[in-house]
């Protein structure tokens, strides 16, 4: 280890069934797989059995960081948990959850670069981990209670600066659309009822060691504040959303959108958020208000301040003040939260009274958060809520539920958009409380074979924005046409991957975006103008396999691929330029591992053919492109009426796909025809072991 830095050295070993707890070391084990789902897919591959389901004994939940964690580096505080996925239909597959917050900085302060837990114990339990000491405790007491007063009572036992992450009764009831949360509002979902099958309530963690950094003090110095300078606002967008003195562009739809004149109101003094020139650092938590961009301007008055994880200027965790909410809702004035969790409640609406951006879609919005979060359900992006509006307004709660059942639901409260609804409906869910919340909690794919509901038909509806496996799209077509198709095939879960869409959403113009594209992928072709797709190019398949790569990278290292890449940066002198090896001077400099960033790629593409391989093994066939990489019907529909590839049409032609998936397959070096990785990639990235085992069951092409 003494070679290394970044590095914490160890992974701790947890075994509930026998109470053994023992350590491994990372460098030995682990260094070629950085870290976060690198570790998690390597534990899965070794240890985990193909037959294996997400509650047995015998699954694993990985909790890992990597080396960047607890570091300098911007946008560190990332934690992927790898496991078997409850709610991957018809089978569960290997995926991963990202929590941000502070668990990772914790866990690394305190000697471990990741926890890997196995077993079931014979009792509600928690893990104690304190400066390279751990323990398990006890849980009867907290078990039962919300993640809230789960995080308080250890919180007491550990003190205040540990980072706990706890699940709800949703997890303990072995709810598959659950979550587990750390400080607050940082959450990963999928995990939680894995969690609760194992007994395992918590995972407390507290450390007051640090991260040895490899390089000398005065590069890494220069390079944070390199890094730092390329940033831009949430989802790394790098234009404001107004006319800024600085800017010599603005673009509306960016979540660049501090302004002069735009307050904090509800902060203690409130604070102008101001120009924010991007050359000013000290500014950077101004830029974004993550609530103002989902909820609108009703929400300024209401701001208190940015949260978020540690080592992140960004805070897109907006902290929300809205008194009414207490008298009218008996919960907290003050909640926080981003994205997905931050309209949680105000998604299951179809009808408000003043609209999605009124002050009933924000009071939907406080108490969907605070429900949520501590009965610890999770939303899948959004996909339980749009089910959830669709099934009603078709009938079918109604025909499946039974009358009776289906009486015990105030419906003329939900129709009229009251949030009171959330009330009823959010703890039948992590209950198993009657035939609707025993359904939704399933997810998607669990919940139409019960209700024996047509996935195909659901695939229909480009109002739904379902997928495949029981989990809808995430960054996909409609946005960055074939590229953000490829990468949403791939996954056993929502893609989770932001590599394209923050940079074709960055808000620089199209032909600037094309001359940094052609810099990055080879030729401008591989963006098109949102809502202008062209047909598929070969520069387009470079661009999936490099987002791609760069969201391993990220999830590997412990930095936020919300944030990153940073290929595109605010600064004009730069011609709006960013860094393409950002991410490999970090790991150099903090680990003293001399890969470049063709180097450090080559792990991250290792690391994804592991992913590739489990899901092969999962499944039991090498026929990738016809039994998992799907695509849903509403891809090929649009009611324009226009042909695809003119302007305004959102779909894409069957043909052109295939030829996407054929360009695709073959930059990953993958076989055309079944879409599986070959014998020589595998041996190329350092898996001949992998190849081996495949092909002893037939499952790598001929």
């Amino acid at each position: 280890m003494s070679r290394y830095g970044g590095w914490a050295g160890k992974v701790l070993r947890v075994d509930l069934s026998t109470g053994r707890i023992w350590t491994e070391d990372t460098i030995e084990q682990y260094r070629e797989y950085l870290g976060g789902t690198g570790i998690g897919y390597k534990v899965m591959w070794d240890e985990v059995p193909a037959e294996t389901k997400p509650y047995d004994p015998e699954n694993r939940i990985v909790f890992a960081t990597g080396p960047l964690a607890g570091t300098g580096a911007p946008c560190n505080g990332r934690t992927a948990i790898t496991t078997l996925w409850p709610t991957c239909w018809p089978v569960p597959l290997v995926a991963s959850g990202h929590m941000g917050g502070r668990f990772a900085a914790e866990l690394k302060y305190a000697g471990y670069d990741a926890v890997v837990i196995q077993g079931k114990a014979d009792r509600p339990v928690w893990l104690l981990i304190a400066d390279q000491k751990a323990e398990i405790h006890d849980a009867r007491r907290i078990w039962g209670q919300g993640i809230r007063a789960a995080t308080y009572a250890i919180s007491e036992i550990m003190g205040p600066d540990a980072a706990v992450a706890a699940i709800g009764q949703a997890g303990e009831n072995l709810v598959p659309m659950s979550v587990v949360v750390n400080s607050v509002s940082h959450s990963a979902g999928g995990i939680g009822s894995v969690m609760g099958a194992k007994n395992l309530k918590a995972i407390g963690v507290r450390g007051t060691g640090s991260v040895r950094i490899a390089g000398r003090k005065e590069d890494w110095e220069r390079l944070i504040k390199h890094h730092l300078s390329l940033l831009g606002a949430n989802n790394q967008h790098v234009v404001p959303n107004s006319p800024q003195p600085w800017a010599e562009f603005y673009e509306p739809t960016t979540r660049w959108n501090a302004s002069r004149g735009r307050r904090w109101g509800a902060a203690a003094h409130p604070v102008d958020t101001g120009d924010c020139d991007p050359r000013d650092m000290n500014r950077i938590a101004y830029r974004s208000n993550v609530a103002a961009f989902f909820l609108g301007d009703i929400t300024w008055p209401r701001t208190v301040r940015g949260n978020g994880c540690t080592g992140c200027p960004i805070r897109c965790h907006t902290i929300l003040e809205v008194p009414a909410v207490s008298a009218k809702y008996g919960i907290p004035a003050v909640g926080q939260n981003t994205c997905a969790g931050l309209v949680f409640g105000r998604s299951f609406f179809k009808k408000l009274p003043d609209g999605p951006r009124g002050t009933t879609g924000l009071e939907a919005c406080m108490v969907g958060m605070h429900l949520a979060d501590d009965l610890g359900l999770w939303c899948n992006y959004g996909q339980l809520q749009r089910d959830f509006v669709k099934l009603y307004y078709d009938g079918v709660i109604e025909k499946k539920v039974g009358t009776r059942e289906f009486k015990g639901y105030s419906w003329n409260r939900y129709e009229k958009g009251d949030p009171a609804f959330l009330f009823e409906l959010l703890p039948r869910i992590a209950m198993k409380e009657g035939e609707l919340g025993t359904a939704l909690g399933l997810g998607t794919g669990y919940l139409l074979e019960r209700w024996s509901l047509s996935e195909e038909q659901w695939g229909k509806d480009k109002e739904l924005a379902y997928w495949k496996m029981g989990h809808p799209k995430h960054h996909a077509s409609e946005e960055t046409g074939q590229c953000g198709l490829l990468i949403n095939l791939i996954y056993n879960r929502d893609a989770q991957c932001h590599s394209h869409s923050n940079f074709i959403r960055n808000g620089l113009p199209l032909p600037l975006q094309k001359k940094l594209a052609a810099e990055l992928w080879g030729a401008p072709e591989a963006v098109d103008g949102v809502g202008d797709y062209k047909p598929m190019h070969w520069s387009k398949a470079r661009m999936a396999k490099w987002s791609l790569l760069r969201k391993e990278l990220h999830d590997s290292l412990s930095l936020c691929n919300w944030m990153g890449p940073w290929v595109a940066s605010p600064l004009r002198e730069r011609g709006y330029r960013g860094d393409d090896s950002i991410e490999s001077m970090l790991y150099k400099l903090a680990t003293g591992d001399d890969k470049d960033r063709e180097g450090l790629d080559a792990v991250a593409e290792r690391i994804f053919l592991l992913h590739r391989a489990l899901t092969i093994r999962g499944m039991k066939t090498r026929e990738m492109r016809t039994r998992h990489d799907k695509i849903p019907e509403w891809v090929f529909s649009d009611k324009s009426g226009k042909a695809p590839y003119t302007k305004g049409a959102n779909h894409l032609d069957r043909n052109d796909v295939h030829l996407a998936q054929d360009l695709f397959y073959e930059e990953m070096g993958w076989d055309k025809a079944t879409g599986a990785p070959t014998d020589r990639t595998y041996r190329k990235f350092g898996l001949g072991g992998v190849a081996d085992r495949l092909a002893e069951r037939n499952l790598v092409p001929a």
